[in-house]
């Protein structure tokens, strides 16, 4: 049923942070958690009578999910309770009343990339085109955001996710590149990526593929096993933040001699000589 606008809600009361501010004033930071990633846990409340129906039911629920995710602050329920009826006492209501309570993880903090990358196999499955498509560069998180929280435990830098089929996706934030059948001596060898089908279509991944074929390096869009990760020669991910990051560990295995490889430099080396000299001026 498509639902029309209530003009009562024309001068709604939010309260954000336990600051009580009309709707049109609101806002969170940019770097909310929730903004960048979807990252946060909901309810809906219903207000009969003065009353809110299961109240306690709901905040058991928002607890579990935000516990489900590695919050490390959740508000006692006392506190959310307390802010509830000052914000349905702002706006004078009692009775026929939604209430949206959503609670995030707060402002992310920038983490940039580094080299020898350590990874993990995450039990966190990327879903096929037909339940998300991930070519659409979406801010839904979620699965991303499970698959790190799981590295992050394992004392680990990023995880690498597999598809409902057990091929490989990408990492909980970048694509994923191996180096087969290579030459130290003269930096040569087959490069192989996984397809775009659990994976967004990477522009750094992209740039990666253009560099090897304008250098006759051979490179490959493919299925890929987690045995193929494993008897990698290197190992490196792709992402606009990272650039090319090498990876030297996953799952306790070395690959190749466990340094930053010299195909994986040289790319490095000629993806920096593409950043220097092209892109659109803007300062």
């Amino acid at each position: 049923m498509l639902q029309k606008f209530d003009e009562r809600n024309l001068d709604l009361i939010v309260n954000i942070n336990g600051e009580l501010i009309h709707r049109d004033k609101a806002g969170i930071s940019p770097f909310d958690s929730a903004v960048q990633g979807g990252d946060a846990v909901w309810e809906g409340l219903r207000l009969y009578d003065g009353r809110i129906f299961k109240l306690y039911e709901h905040l058991d629920r928002l607890e579990r999910s935000a516990r489900a995710l590695s919050f490390a602050e959740i508000p006692l329920r006392e506190k959310i309770i307390e802010e509830i009826k000052r914000t349905v006492e702002a706006n004078k209501m009692r009775d026929g009343v939604h209430i949206r309570l959503t609670l995030t993880r707060g402002v992310k903090t920038p983490v940039y990339a580094k080299t020898g990358l350590t990874l993990i196999t995450s039990k966190i499955r990327r879903p096929p085109p037909e339940v998300l498509d991930a070519r659409i560069h979406h801010a839904n998180l979620l699965n991303s955001i499970l698959a790190k929280i799981e590295a992050n435990n394992a004392d680990a830098d990023d995880a690498l996710m597999l598809d409902t089929h057990g091929f490989v996706a990408e990492t909980n934030a970048t694509h994923v590149f191996i180096v087969r059948n290579s030459d130290k001596s003269r930096a040569r060898g087959d490069l192989a990526t996984s397809r775009v089908v659990a994976c967004p279509e990477g522009i750094t991944r992209a740039t990666v593929i253009e560099i090897c074929a304008a250098e006759k390096i051979r490179c490959v869009e493919t299925d890929l096993s987690v045995v193929d990760i494993y008897r990698a020669n290197e190992m490196f991910c792709t992402g606009t933040m990272g650039e090319l990051a090498a990876v030297t560990k996953i799952d306790n295995r070395v690959i190749g001699d466990g340094k930053v490889g010299a195909i994986t430099k040289r790319l490095s080396d000629l993806y920096a000589q593409r950043t220097a000299s092209q892109g659109i001026q803007v300062v």
